[in-house]
């Protein structure tokens, strides 16, 4: 698939997959941005992206953040293909579990994204599924 991709900061470098066997690309923070104690914080990620009307971007923070005392604040984020304006700037928003201020620098890699592909859906109401129950979440155990 090819997508079109838009740097705000043409001094850092494109997206890339960092090793072969990679799903998502690293995303850098554009700015140095600093996350105040269990406060939100958003961090630039200077990339805009054009996909597909049948594709969807997933965001997500890299494995490694969690060891800067950020956590995603909303678990992952979704691009939709309409969110592809010159200046829909992809965003990655954390929270800071730490009693200090922490400082993402200018370049960190602190997201990755991958682009797929979805079929939209037809919901049919029905009154009963024909389906055995499984006991509900969790019912096999952790």
């Amino acid at each position: 698939m090819k997508i079109k991709i838009k740097r705000f900061d043409k001094s850092l470098p494109l997206p890339e997959y960092k090793t072969k066997g990679a799903v998502f690309m690293d995303a850098c923070a554009r700015e140095t941005t600093i996350i105040n104690p269990h406060e939100f914080g958003y961090i630039p990620l200077n990339i805009a992206l054009e996909i597909p009307d049948n594709a969807w971007v997933l965001l997500a923070v890299r494995s490694s953040t969690h060891k800067l005392g950020l956590i995603p604040a909303n678990g992952i984020g979704i691009g939709d293909s309409d969110f592809n304006g010159d200046h829909d700037e992809y965003k990655l928003i954390v929270f800071n579990v730490r009693n200090i201020p922490v400082t993402v620098e200018k370049g960190s890699r602190i997201a990755q994204f991958m682009v797929g592909n979805y079929e939209k859906i037809e919901l049919e109401e029905v009154d009963r599924l024909n389906n055995e129950n499984r006991g509900g979440i969790g019912s096999t155990g952790f």
